[in-house]
């Protein structure tokens, strides 16, 4: 176990994208992913996914599309598990093979700078509440959470209203609601680090054996 990795990131390069997997290609939700990524690909950025169908496809596609890079994140279920393992449709250039759901969770916050959570069932908000916890515990050498689309605003609303909140846990997220918010959330968050405001930890994870 190592002793935490403290970082302080010159700049962003990797954003983990997070949501449901039951969508297909017809699904606006696919359609909102491919673009988001599409565009933060266009900006440079390196794309890491769950290597699954749904938003995770169309994650790697839109990267994919703008030439750029995928770095996919996956483990094989056994049958007796309602997950949706591995798509052969999703095309990743580097594949990061683990042993099971949670060291997969982990890796992607590991891998990722930066979280794109798109809307999604049991999974997603299980990496949902990771993310969050995880910032909470190291604010202010946290990993920001981009939550996309206005939906959010009535979950955490919900959450400010029936659970005891701290008011850093309130800090680490922005909602936003089309592509190019994203990248600019992005790079809203790459002045913070530049001008001393954050100090970045590139893998948050590394406190936590699987």
């Amino acid at each position: 176990m190592s002793n935490g990795g403290l970082f302080k990131a010159e700049s962003i390069h990797q954003v983990a994208i997070f949501g449901s997997s039951h969508i297909d290609e017809n699904h606006y939700l696919f359609k909102e992913a491919y673009e988001v990524c599409k565009k933060l690909a266009e900006a440079g950025y390196v794309i890491t996914d769950g290597g699954g169908p749904g938003v995770m496809r169309a994650a790697s596609l839109g990267a994919k599309t703008a030439g750029g890079k995928v770095i996919g994140v996956t483990f094989e279920a056994d049958e007796r598990m309602h997950f949706e393992g591995r798509d052969p449709l999703n095309k990743v250039d580097v594949e990061i093979k683990t042993k099971n759901y949670l060291e997969r969770t982990l890796t992607l916050l590991k891998e990722g700078q930066v979280y794109v959570v798109f809307n999604g069932g049991t999974g997603t908000i299980s990496e949902f509440g990771m993310a969050w916890g995880l910032a909470k515990l190291y604010f202010g050498h946290h990993k920001p959470l981009i939550l996309y689309g206005k939906f959010w605003e009535n979950i955490i609303g919900v959450f400010k209203d029936n659970m005891i909140m701290r008011p850093e846990e309130l800090e680490v997220y922005k909602i936003v609601d089309n592509p190019e918010a994203v990248l600019q959330a992005i790079l809203d968050f790459e002045d913070e680090l530049k001008q001393g405001q954050h100090v970045h930890i590139k893998a948050i994870t590394d406190d936590f054996s699987i």
